[in-house]
């Protein structure tokens, strides 16, 4: 199985179609996904990629961290696993509002 990585300093401009042709002369990429703000629909400047085998991740990582793409300096490193996310379900009760009759 192939190794995840995260790539910062991503240009605003960059499609994941470039994102992964970037990557391929380093190895064979399986995925390539810049993160999206969910309001604006704009690129928050990083994402994703996934090589195809370790070897491939670290030849990315060794060509491509600290390179220039795009006029702005890439970082590449091996992806963090995502912490769990909490439940946070709608709790909150309400004060109630009314008189005490106390």
């Amino acid at each position: 199985m192939g190794k995840k990585l995260y790539v910062g300093g991503i240009s605003y401009n960059t499609t994941d179609d470039e994102l992964h042709d970037l990557f391929s002369s380093a190895g064979t990429v399986e995925s390539a996904k810049i993160v999206m703000d969910r309001d604006t629909g704009r690129s928050k400047g990083f994402g994703f990629v996934e090589m195809a085998t370790d070897a491939d991740a670290n030849a990315a990582i060794q060509k491509l961290n600290g390179s220039e793409a795009g006029g702005r300096r890439l970082t590449v490193n091996e992806a963090r696993p995502q912490a769990p996310r909490e439940n946070r379900g709608g709790g909150g009760g309400g004060g109630g509002g009314g008189r005490s009759r106390w």
